[in-house]
């Protein structure tokens, strides 16, 4: 076995990898001339804010992903905001959401005065629905489900808890856009589906966001409440709370898309399967190289079961320290950074333990808003969130194309460090760095 750079050895990655194969290994998103001629027309039609763009889109990403209804908006976070409101979530309500994941995916539930409840995660870092009954009361309205990293939740078995329960489920897809379980597309499976598409996302068209269902009246909801401008007498509705309401955001929100963006979208949706379909040939290959590595968990899709992880956004594997001697897994991470490669421990801190949802009071309502209107003190369920299994986490290479020799050096390091495990153990000083709140498509640690 070589010796590790961190101790003193030869790094795998002696001499920098050139600048030139990086770009082609890494840069993400692609944009090319077509992408640059269709924002040059918006700006030539002085168009930024109109809808007729964005209603082209919606069409064209619909009959892709396979819904009925799309409404685009600004942001995945209003998305994930607009589709709260369209299944209903209101004042006492709670909501069911993964511990681990962005902070967007959960805090516009204060702004309905609904009380998010966290559930545990696994080791593969998604929802874990055998923690589902503890998080459960009679005033769970919903759940939101994040396939994280891109890799699809247990689809099957949330769905079976939701329909015992009557309960809605969102899909949060924005580490997962297009990505499949048992051959559906992620976000068709639930109630509604909502996702970012900001430009570090797998779907990448600058700051951007859509939420589709295949329920009309979950579609019109979602328009009554930030699209003023189609909330108009011409939309038909057979919601009696909707009629009345035209003309006016309910939401009191304006979530219009810019149509720069959405013009760059419509053209990165043609050439979106190829490109994933190139991602997941090269991040699959580096999975095979690493998978059974002492310590490590690969964390991926089965795919013969016509589950994918489409784009990969933000790969992660999961880390077992008691195969490597109690390693520590700073320790390993900054060995894996010392041979020229870029990793970072951890990936997003676990929301209840942010003091939001603790003690803040927005609203200056005289509780924490977490719990000024609910039934019952959810932060005592807390306590029962594992935070070892999220701890015990890090960073992969997220390669955007195939190229054996690179991906092979890269996986190299990894398989270096768990084999000399031993020599690293008497300088650890098992230091817990849990993750981050920012988000993680701009980490360039990770690459």
């Amino acid at each position: 076995m070589s010796k590790l750079a961190l101790l003193g050895g030869s790094k795998v990655f002696e001499e920098p990898i050139p600048k030139d194969v990086h770009k082609w290994l890494f840069k993400w998103p692609i944009i090319g001339e077509e992408d640059e001629q269709a924002a040059l027309q918006v700006i030539r039609d002085n168009s930024y804010s109109r809808s007729d763009i964005s209603e082209k889109f919606e069409q064209e990403f619909c009959e892709w992903i396979g819904a009925k209804h799309g409404l685009v908006f600004c942001n995945g976070t209003m998305s994930l905001h607009a589709a709260m409101f369209a299944v209903g979530l209101g004042v006492g309500d709670e909501i069911i959401c993964p511990t681990k994941t962005y902070w967007a995916s959960i805090t516009s539930a204060f702004n309905f005065g609904a009380t998010p409840v966290f559930c545990n995660v696994g080791e593969d870092l998604n929802m874990d629905p055998d923690d589902l009954e503890r998080c459960i009361s009679p005033k769970t309205k919903a759940i939101m489900v994040v396939h994280y990293s891109g890799l699809p939740c247990d689809m099957d078995r949330i769905m079976a808890f939701a329909k015992k329960h009557n309960i809605k489920v969102i899909e949060d897809v924005s580490h997962a856009q297009g990505g499949l379980y048992k051959g559906r597309r992620l976000g068709t499976i639930g109630d509604v589906g909502a996702m970012s598409m900001m430009s570090g996302k797998s779907f990448a068209a600058g700051e951007l966001g859509i939420l589709i269902t295949n329920e009309k009246k979950y579609h019109e909801r979602a328009i009554a409440f930030a699209h003023y401008d189609r909330n108009n007498p011409e939309n038909i509705t057979d919601d009696e709370e909707l009629k009345g309401y035209t003309g006016l955001p309910m939401g009191g929100l304006k979530g219009r898309a810019n149509q720069l963006c959405v013009a760059l979208a419509r053209v990165q949706l043609k050439y979106y399967d190829e490109r994933c379909a190139e991602i997941r040939r090269a991040m699959n290959y580096f999975c095979d190289l690493v998978e059974g590595t002492p310590g490590i968990i690969v964390i991926r899709a089965n795919e013969e079961e016509g589950s994918n992880m489409a784009g990969w956004y933000s790969p992660h594997f999961g880390y077992r320290p008691e195969e490597l001697g109690g390693l520590s897994v700073e320790r390993f991470v900054e060995a894996v950074r010392a041979e020229g490669v870029g990793c970072h421990a951890g990936a997003n801190f676990c929301l209840h333990t942010h003091r939001l949802f603790k003690d803040c009071d927005v609203f200056h309502t005289g509780k924490p808003t977490r719990i000024a209107f609910a039934d019952r003190d959810v932060r005592e369920l807390d306590a029962a969130c594992d935070l070892s299994l999220t701890r015990y986490c890090f960073s992969i290479p997220w390669f955007k194309h195939f190229d054996k020799e690179w991906i092979e050096k890269y996986a190299s390091v990894y398989r270096k460090v768990a084999e000399n495990y031993k020599d690293l153990l008497p300088g650890d000083t098992n230091r817990v760095l849990e993750g981050r709140w920012y988000g993680m498509e701009n980490d360039k640690a990770a690459r």
